[in-house]
């Protein structure tokens, strides 16, 4: 079984690319993150790829070229899959297009319920407490033009308590779920591979 080519896209502190960072290190994925790349230049994600010796990239999403920066970024690295781990941009159609079926999100609900436009970090978790759901967790599905529509890999579930705040239910859905279910998806998809 051969691993792939990762490039990781991040705008934020980087917990789910630090999960596949350690599956890679403990050998649990044959994959290899070649690059990572944030439209945030503090995001600590970046950080956290230094530290373990990955090429690691800010490029400025007010450049005129920001999506065609970025999609030079990942060929220049020979990037096989592009891992969405909370990359709050939306992504060009011509870079979906040029990774169909080999571009990948991790969304922080049960996917169709609360995904698209505006559904994002704990606004998500906001919208399923609101709507007084009993369970809620995390998918992880290809990406397409529209927002959160591709074809899901994997779905994790959580239970949503009564007593839950927005802040505790985004907390499990990340601890418990997301970590979890991005390395899975990965190593499913280098099965595939094989």
């Amino acid at each position: 079984m051969s691993g792939l080519r990762l490039g990781v896209l991040v705008s934020g502190s980087g917990s789910n690319l630090q999960s596949i960072i350690d599956a890679v290190e403990a050998g649990n994925l044959k994959s290899e993150i070649v690059c990572v790349l944030s439209n945030k230049e503090q995001a600590f994600g970046l950080e956290r790829a230094r530290k373990h010796g990955i090429p690691a990239y800010f490029i400025n999403p007010k450049e005129a070229d920001y999506d065609v920066k970025v999609l030079n970024c990942l060929q220049e690295h020979d990037v096989e899959l592009v891992v969405l781990a909370g990359y709050l941009k939306i992504v060009d159609a011509n870079m979906i297009e040029v990774y169909k079926g080999r571009m990948i999100n991790i969304h922080p609900s049960l996917l169709p319920k609360f995904g698209g436009k505006g559904y994002y970090g704990i606004k998500v978790h906001e919208a399923v407490l609101a709507a007084g759901e009993k369970e809620s967790g995390a998918t992880v599905h290809f990406v397409e033009v529209g927002i959160d529509t591709g074809e899901i890999i994997l779905q994790e579930k959580v239970p949503v308590y009564e007593t839950d705040i927005p802040d505790e239910l985004q907390k499990r859905v990340l601890h418990e779920v997301e970590h979890k279910i991005l390395v899975k998806a990965i190593k499913k998809l280098e099965e595939e591979r094989a």
